[in-house]
């Protein structure tokens, strides 16, 4: 066995793990995203009163389902109530 054939197969011994890390994390963030659309969807039922309690609006449900499938909705969500709560911050130091 020559150098250039240990170089070779060793190229390919390393290169299959990673290909097998990246298939099997896009199937877990495909399973993450799916599970938190099926959350996601447990939200329509709340009550208005019950979405304000938690910063979201039903607006911003339709909003965020708007996001490609593969996609997680829930991510989406997070930025809007994390934006309304800094504006609503901002607005409260303004006015002190």
């Amino acid at each position: 066995m020559t150098t250039f054939d240990f170089a070779t197969e060793t190229s390919r011994i390393t290169s299959r793990p990673a290909v097998a890390t990246r298939v099997a994390n896009a199937v877990s963030n495909v399973y993450r995203a799916w599970k938190n659309r099926r959350a996601f969807y447990r939200l329509g039922e709340m009550s208005d009163a019950e979405l304000a309690d938690i910063g979201l609006t039903r607006a911003d449900l339709h909003v965020a389902v708007a996001v490609p499938f593969g996609r997680d909705p829930t991510v989406k969500l997070r930025s809007i109530a994390t934006d309304r709560a800094e504006t609503i911050e901002d607005l409260a130091r303004k006015v002190a």
